[in-house]
């Protein structure tokens, strides 16, 4: 089974013609690892499955550091949601962090699709989960240190630290290497005692 339709179907039963349909306006790209898939002003105009590899978002703070705003692990749907919704230049960055192989659709195929049912209930479904996702990303920003956020991403998102440079997990925390260097000594070896 094609991996997209796998995954469309972890939401919605997909019949075999709304699928030959979804299929016929993919196309299939291999990203190397640091390769840049879409820039900060340029307009976005697919919609995206990661089927292998790993993504980091990333935006360009005024004193031109790199701030990662999230991560896309796959398999998972991605695209700069502003720009593509609304046609305006993106504010972000996606940069593959490891060899990636991405489906691509434009986004007028994938505006037309939304005539299917099941493509028009993936795609709801799909949103309210990225929704969530924000909010919940929002909420701890607001409500826990990054020492907390650190340790949930060892026992939810371990595979973040796994494949992440440590000074994009830092940049995602909000917080300095040095101050993440911190935190992790004093979490293993509080683990040790």
């Amino acid at each position: 089974m094609h991996p997209f339709r796998k995954f469309i179907q972890s939401y919605v039963v997909v019949s075999d013609s709304d699928w030959e349909k979804i299929e016929a306006v993919l196309l299939r790209k291999e990203y190397l690892q640091g390769e840049i898939l879409l820039r900060e002003g340029q307009y976005c105009q697919k919609l995206y499955f990661l089927e292998d590899g790993f993504l980091r978002y990333f935006v360009y703070k005024k004193d031109g550091e790199e701030a990662t705003k999230f991560f896309t692990i796959a398999p998972y749907c991605f695209t700069s949601q502003r720009s593509f919704t609304s046609n305006n230049p993106s504010t972000e960055n996606i940069q593959a962090l490891e060899n990636s192989i991405v489906w691509e659709m434009d986004q007028s195929a994938a505006f037309d699709l939304l005539e299917l049912k099941s493509w028009s209930e993936f795609i709801r479904k799909l949103i309210q989960e990225v929704q969530f996702y924000t909010e919940e990303i929002l909420l701890e920003l607001q409500n826990k240190t990054a020492e907390d956020r650190y340790i949930k991403m060892l026992t939810e998102s371990s595979i973040i630290l796994q494949k992440s440079p440590l000074k994009y997990v830092a940049s995602y925390l909000g917080i300095a290497p040095q101050s993440l260097s911190r935190i992790r000594k004093k979490f293993y070896s509080s683990r040790r005692s």
